[in-house]
């Protein structure tokens, strides 16, 4: 199982590095130190974190807000559901949930599994963006 260094860690959530340490300080997200003494995070460990803090959307840890960069969404794979010819892997990327349908043989191929860095890309015909007024007096 992979692992994650605290600043890898941060920038999966969209945070600072120092929010990271304060929440592993705190015991919310659980670490271990490597060989050479520096804090780590196993990946199935920040796969449920970065589920749990998405689905807190109330909760105010200083992330940065999410941008669309060329439609690529770097996240944490949640999971992974193998079915005979097709799978379902879910992409935890800050505050947002991507599920993705593909064949059983790409995830295979990539290896794809639970705690694993993964970048999601979306590519469509037909996308909405909408303006929300700041001020709806």
């Amino acid at each position: 199982m992979r692992s994650y260094s605290i600043g890898r860690a941060a920038r999966l959530l969209g945070v600072s590095p120092d929010t990271v340490r304060r929440w592993a300080d705190a015991g919310r997200l659980p670490t271990h130190r490597d060989a050479g003494g520096k804090r780590q995070i196993a990946g199935a460990d920040l796969a449920a974190f970065a589920t749990a803090l998405a689905a807190d959307p109330s909760g105010d840890d200083g992330g940065e807000p999410y941008t669309s960069a060329r439609n690529a969404f770097p996240g944490i794979i949640t999971a992974v559901q193998l079915g005979d010819v097709a799978a379902q892997v879910e992409i935890q990327a800050g505050p947002h949930r991507l599920v993705s349908l593909l064949t059983r043989e790409a995830v295979e191929e990539l290896g794809l599994a639970v705690g694993m860095e993964a970048v999601a890309r979306v590519k469509s015909t037909n996308v909405h963006v909408d303006h929300v007024p700041t001020d709806r007096a």
